[in-house]
């Protein structure tokens, strides 16, 4: 993939986003959930119900943080403890963060990083509403990210790392901030059969979390280059049936599926080629 072709994944993704934080503010109560991941006739909270997430979680969340964008739950999976620092990969209106920062409580911090402006602007004024001073948003592309070495505790994203047209560069930059002995809790979507080249070419399914998947075995050797440890990939199998109404003109559930991914920095890193 040539540079050009990034830019315009990255410029459709951008875009994408962008839509849903505008459409959201004009009007959060629509029924019809405009998001990354394809149009959906549910409310974010019933989509979010799917996912995994309890009614709690969905009420103490500011008003607005909660866009129906995920695959799954990385909370839930994350197991976060008092006083650890998070960062969320493509953290949208700050939904994943807000839960986060209630597990960290008062001495940690969460840091979510999105690329698209109006996401962050989004995040930080459902922070500020609440008045919750435990999480930060920053702007920035996960291939890139605006995080010091050594940082994070754990590093959560949810279905946001298909979207990038570098995903070795993803799994790269997560493993230099993440502290030495330091994990990943992971929802995305994954490929468990070769997706069809019409489909990775076509920036709409891209945008709508489909034509970027990687296959489990790529991933699994991406995180491994990276320097990770303790990989596991587990695969949602119900979930296929949700992604087809994602994009019900395609037969995506047959390729596609949402799926944890976990691993680890190792506490003494090796030196990695």
């Amino acid at each position: 993939m040539d540079v050009k072709q990034k830019e315009d994944i990255r410029e459709a993704v951008r875009k994408s986003y962008g839509n849903v934080a505008r459409i959201e503010s004009i009007a959060p109560s629509v029924d019809q959930t405009a998001s990354c991941c394809g149009s959906q006739p549910i409310t974010p909270d019933q989509l979010s119900a799917v996912m995994g997430y309890s009614k709690e979680d969905m009420e103490n969340v500011p008003e607005g943080a909660n866009l129906g964008l995920g695959c799954g739950n990385p909370v839930a999976v994350a197991s976060l403890k008092q006083g650890e620092t998070v960062v969320d990969l493509g953290s949208g209106g700050g939904f994943d963060c807000f839960l986060a920062a209630r597990e960290v409580g008062e001495t940690g911090l969460v840091i979510g990083v999105d690329m698209t402006p109006d996401m962050v602007s989004k995040a930080r004024k459902n922070a500020g509403k609440a008045g919750i001073a435990n999480v930060e948003f920053r702007l920035g592309e996960i291939e890139y990210l605006p995080v010091a070495d050594n940082t994070a505790d754990i590093i959560m994203s949810n279905c946001v790392i298909n979207l990038s047209p570098d995903k070795p560069g993803v799994f790269q930059e997560a493993f230099r901030i993440l502290k030495p002995g330091g994990r990943l809790s992971i929802s995305d979507i994954v490929a468990t059969a070769q997706v069809p080249d019409d489909v990775q070419k076509d920036l709409a399914l891209v945008s709508a979390c489909i034509g970027g998947a990687a296959t489990i075995d790529d991933t699994v050797a991406m995180l491994k280059k990276a320097g990770f440890e303790g990989i596991k990939i587990t695969a949602i199998d119900e979930s296929r049936s949700l992604i087809r109404e994602w994009v019900p003109d395609t037969n995506a559930g047959d390729y596609v599926v949402s799926a944890v991914i976990e691993a680890r920095k190792p506490v003494v890193s090796q030196e990695r080629f």
